[in-house]
């Protein structure tokens, strides 16, 4: 969902009664930005693994780096047994959001969605065909590699080119087709998210208010 930048005040918005000093409040000012209206599911989160263990069949190690952490439900005088045993596994579960993934994780986690929404979208356009049986181990598509030529795939049909030597050219960022990186918010981004704040630009001032 897009969501129109502001200013707002981050951190802490109600009296410190302990006096911990953490979250001091200030103004930040937040640009427009894209964000998942759902959290990642656990589904979504194990068509990556699915993906990984197919693709990086001779390095195991990358599939079991990526593992969430179910032992994460595990706390002192709390029964969570069945989470550790059947949240990330079970379909009864397969539309909660993943638990259990730490900040590298989920940043690889992005890096992939990245490549993978731009190779659908060059095969939906016509560009390149699916080959993703034959995609093993580093030879599999990836944005950077594409862009700089590093990455020959299947073509389907070419961008015409400029140069008349030329049959055809691949997709450049100028092109507008690709999308960019997905990543992680950063937590100006994420706070001003949560409190459902829309940013009215007037000039050269910009104001905040609820929009629900």
């Amino acid at each position: 969902v897009y969501i129109k930048g502001g200013t707002f005040t981050m951190g802490r918005v109600q009296q410190d009664l302990s006096f911990e000093q953490d979250a001091m409040p200030r103004q930040v000012s937040v640009t427009s930005f894209y964000m998942d209206e759902t959290e990642i599911t656990n589904l979504q989160y194990r068509e990556y693994l699915h993906w990984l263990k197919n693709v990086y069949v001779d390095y195991p190690q990358v599939y079991k780096d990526a593992l969430p952490d179910t032992l994460s439900w595990r706390r002192r005088l709390g029964y969570n047994e069945p989470f550790v045993k059947y949240y990330f596994r079970h379909p009864a579960y397969m539309n909660y959001p993943v638990v259990g993934v730490d900040w590298v994780q989920a940043k690889k986690y992005a890096s992939w969605r990245s490549d993978r929404v731009n190779e659908a979208i060059l095969i939906n356009e016509g560009y390149i065909k699916p080959n993703i049986n034959e995609q093993v181990g580093r030879d599999n598509f990836n944005t950077e590699a594409y862009l700089a030529g590093q990455y020959d795939p299947i073509y389907e049909e070419k961008k015409k080119s400029y140069d008349p030597d030329k049959e055809g050219r691949d997709i450049k960022i100028e092109d507008g087709i690709l999308l960019p990186d997905y990543r992680l918010p950063t937590e100006a981004e994420w706070e001003y998210a949560a409190l459902a704040l829309k940013g009215e630009a007037t000039g050269s001032n910009v104001n905040t208010r609820k929009v629900y």
